[in-house]
């Protein structure tokens, strides 16, 4: 951290003095800006992070000399100042100062209600805050009135055995080592990491005198802001309590100005025409040189304005687009600086539906937050009983202890996933990002009956099928009942932005798509085509899944051929309509992947209505399904050692992408298609493959007279695979970096597993970040560097890429760029996101 050249515990806070952001915080920056804009402003002093240290370890600054800069015994109040605003800090202590004798003083003067609530208002924060007593030791109701002023000081004195504190000094000391200490506990240090705030991150104090509203005209105290905090509209709200007419006004203006909530009282226009006119004279400097939308805390004393504060207008992820946007139409930013004003991932916020911050929840549990957005529905506990579910136009949440291939119909069906199992790169979340559908998963404390169909919560809590529900993607957790939603906001501010965004960014944006509707979103989202499209998702269509199993259980090479052929149209059928959606822009179609187990039932019943359905004993069947079964299936049969093994299938896959492109083309737009590989390890397994892709786009050529063109190329997804990169580039036209599996391959650990202990691993600083969610730079990085230095020295045409669930990641696609990668590919719901984090790294690389 950043100390001060020469220590001065406090200084202050004029036009000229040396007031550092790093050093101070950002409230003292901000009042030295007001002041240099020539604001009525009480005197300022700024206590600087290393006098608030050094409070806190018992040294305290040379007071006297502080408090002469004030008038003659003055008010006072503190405020915190960390260095970034969102960090928080302690809470304001107002009205230091105020004893027996000055309320005395006080009360001829201003009147004993007065007089009353301001010394009844310090003695209750300063029971709370310093002397840590119980919040219900007092009356919060009571009328401030002598009485209960004096009620308050003897329940003091009985609770601490001790007077309250009359010494201005006294009280100052006790304030200021409070707020110190305050923020240097433990649970304060990890409320601020988790607001990504360094662990060592500084306070600064404010300590201000006091612009008491109390005069005898028009006084008042209020906070005014000129922008809709939810859609970022302009629009000036503001609230004044008028100590002299006893009620709030309020300011609102729609286009024209509306003045009154309480249509029966004055407005704050009406009673200071002139100081409402000076509070949107500085609230459009405030926009114009601060370059900021200001909240603006204000005092009115006899009808003079005193400006207490300004703070960054507290908005959603909606507003701060719209402002930023705003901002740089009116020239006060370029569109550079409003790029960086929003954060990729904010986006997240205008792209699903949000859970009403407004509206205060109770969260029945915490899980991983795997899909952002929310849903309110019924609880289904089986893939079947959601797709019943949405036949009947009724919403539900589907609850499983893990998701399978099997259940992506019913996710499809489902408002929103919730599993117990599983971590950011599970099936559960894969898939729902993809949907776009909220996801939760690793709720390793919920215990689920499928039987008596109930789902047990932490602290005993039961729910059962069709209890309602609302699930927050976007926070991991669950919400009893329904609950307000707000609405996606993908509206022309969010368009310029992102074209703003695509004029800046230098390395590419496709999305992961497996369906038509994928592929609809991935292009309404611009993304520049599809990098991975899995299309063993395909095949779990019912009328597709009984061919797979005729497949599965053929006994030579020409039944499994003859069984695929019912499946060829269907494949040509996927292909073309993905073509058609992306028009002309490139497609990624990764050849099947997973083992064949996934696509037979597991239970006795599943296995002997298959049986049936292929006129087989219910022996054979059972036996199949043993034959099949893997002690580690994702290590096994699958990927391209299945294209070898059984080649039948990407035949089958092969000549539906060619004969789909010659059908796209005919129509006018050429298509090139891209080919994957998954899970190759050597480069012999893509020698023999696309020897037979080669094979079948010769009898293509040769039954439709179209010569065929395509590219093949190699997911990357294991270890060895990246090593020996320059080998298999030899034989490939791409290499993109499957790192979920390349993740999970590295660390030799499960990310379906991971959820039920990454959470202690993050805290405890085993791993810094989950590595499922974030990119390991130092380790599954230096793979990736690996992989794309071999590649490229052994081919430099070669395009690379990304295409893992890391591909929407803003740290990953920094990454990215720097290694020199083409693309990155992720989730449709996600382009937008990769799109601006892509532009954010450009710009951040310039500025050095």
């Amino acid at each position: 951290m950043q100390k001060l050249a020469t220590f001065k515990p406090f200084t202050e806070i004029t036009p000229t003095a040396s007031i550092i952001v790093a050093q101070h915080g950002g409230r003292a920056k901000c009042l030295q800006r007001l002041r240099r804009l020539n604001m009525p402003m009480p005197k300022s002093i700024a206590l600087s992070f290393e006098a608030v240290h050094g409070i806190a370890s018992g040294r305290m600054p040379d007071l006297d000399r502080l408090m002469r800069v004030f008038d003659e015994a003055p008010l006072l109040s503190v405020r915190p100042s960390s260095e970034d605003p969102d960090w928080g800090g302690p809470g304001a202590i107002l009205n230091i100062g105020m004893s027996d004798t000055r309320y005395e003083e006080m009360i001829p003067r201003k009147g004993e209600a007065v007089a009353s609530r301001l010394y009844l208002r310090f003695i209750q924060t300063w029971a709370a805050q310093v002397a840590h007593l119980d919040d219900d030791l007092f009356d919060a109701d009571a009328s401030p009135t002598r009485v209960t002023v004096e009620a308050a000081l003897r329940a003091y004195e009985m609770e601490t055995d001790e007077q309250f504190p009359q010494d201005p000094a006294v009280q100052l000391t006790g304030v200021l080592r409070s707020m110190a200490r305050a923020w240097e506990t433990t649970s304060a240090r990890l409320l601020r990491q988790a607001k990504n705030a360094p662990a060592d991150a500084g306070l600064g104090l404010i300590v201000q005198g006091m612009a008491l509203g109390v005069g005898p005209d028009e006084s008042g105290s209020g906070v005014i802001q000129f922008i809709e905090p939810v859609a970022g509209r302009p629009q000036i709200t503001g609230r004044y309590l008028s100590q002299s007419q006893g009620r709030d006004a309020l300011a609102d203006r729609a286009g024209a100005i509306y003045l009154t909530r309480d249509p029966r009282g004055p407005s704050l226009e009406e009673l200071c025409p002139e100081v409402f006119d000076k509070l949107i004279e500085y609230g459009e400097e405030c926009r114009r040189r601060l370059r900021e939308e200001m909240q603006i805390e204000f005092v009115i004393n006899s009808g003079n304005l005193s400006i207490l504060d300004a703070v960054r207008v507290p908005r959603s992820a909606r507003a701060n687009v719209a402002i930023a946007v705003s901002m740089a139409r009116d020239g006060i930013l370029t569109p550079a600086e409003a790029l960086l004003r929003v954060e990729p991932r904010a986006l997240n916020e205008l792209l699903h539906r949000q859970v009403d911050p407004m509206h205060t929840v109770t969260p029945l549990l915490q899980g991983v937050a795997a899909s952002p957005g929310a849903a309110t529905g019924r609880i289904v506990f089986t893939s079947d009983r959601a797709e019943a579910m949405a036949a009947q136009d009724e919403a539900c949440i589907l609850v499983k202890r893990e998701t399978n291939p099997e259940d992506v119909r019913g996710m499809h069906a489902a408002q929103g996933v919730l599993t117990e199992k599983g971590g950011m790169s599970s099936h559960a979340a894969v898939i729902a990002r993809g949907l776009g559908v909220p996801c939760v998963v690793g709720a390793n404390m919920i215990r689920l009956n499928r039987r008596e169909k109930t789902l047990r919560l932490p602290g005993g809590k039961l729910l059962r099928e069709g209890d309602v529900v609302t699930l927050d993607g976007s926070a991991g957790t669950l919400i009893d009942g329904p609950v307000p939603l707000l609405e996606p906001a993908t509206d022309a501010a969010l368009g310029t932005l992102l074209e703003w965004a695509d004029e800046v960014r230098d390395i590419g944006v496709r999305a992961n798509a497996d369906t038509v509707e994928d592929a609809r979103i991935a292009r309404d989202f611009n993304a520049e085509g599809i990098g991975l499209c899995r299309t063993e998702h395909m095949f779990f269509e019912e009328n597709r899944l009984t061919v797979m199993r005729e497949m599965i259980f053929a006994d030579t090479a020409e039944a499994r051929a003859d069984a695929l052929k019912q499946l060829l149209p269907m494949q040509r059928s996927d292909f073309g309509r993905l073509f058609d959606i992306m028009e002309g822009r490139p497609v990624c179609i990764r050849l099947f992947d997973p083992p064949l187990h996934e696509f037979l039932p597991h239970d006795r019943a599943g296995m002997l209505e298959l049986a049936g359905s292929l006129g087989r004993p219910l022996a054979e069947v059972q036996h199949r399904v043993e034959a099949l079964q893997e002690y580690n299936p994702m290590l096994g049969l699958r990927g391209v050692r299945l294209g070898i093994t059984v080649p039948e299938i990407y035949d089958m896959q092969a000549r539906a992408i060619f004969e789909a492109a010659v059908d796209v083309g005919k129509t006018g737009n050429r298509v090139v298609p891209e080919i994957m590989l998954p899970l190759v390890s050597a480069k012999r397994e893509v020698e023999v493959v696309r020897a037979r892709i080669d094979t079948i786009a010769a009898a293509v050529r040769a039954d439709t007279g179209v010569e065929i063109d395509y590219k093949l190329g190699v997911i990357v997804e294991t270890p060895r695979a990246a090593l020996k990169a320059d080998e298999i580039a030899a034989h490939c036209a791409f290499l993109s970096f499957g790192t979920n599996d390349l993740t999970q391959m590295t660390y030799g650990l499960s990310r379906d597993d991971a959820g039920r202990f990454m959470g202690s691993y993050t805290r405890q600083g085993v791993f810094p970040e989950d590595p499922f969610h974030v990119l390991d730079r130092d380790g599954v990085g230096e793979l990736l560097s690996i992989g794309a230095n071999r590649g490229r020295a052994a081919k430099p045409d070669l395009v690379l890429s990304l295409c893992g669930e890391h591909g929407g990641n803003s740290e990953s696609i920094a990454f990215c760029r720097e290694a020199g990668f083409d693309y990155v590919s992720c989730s449709p719901y996600r382009v937008p996101v990769a799109r601006l984090a892509a532009a954010h790294a450009a710009l951040k690389s310039a500025e050095f």
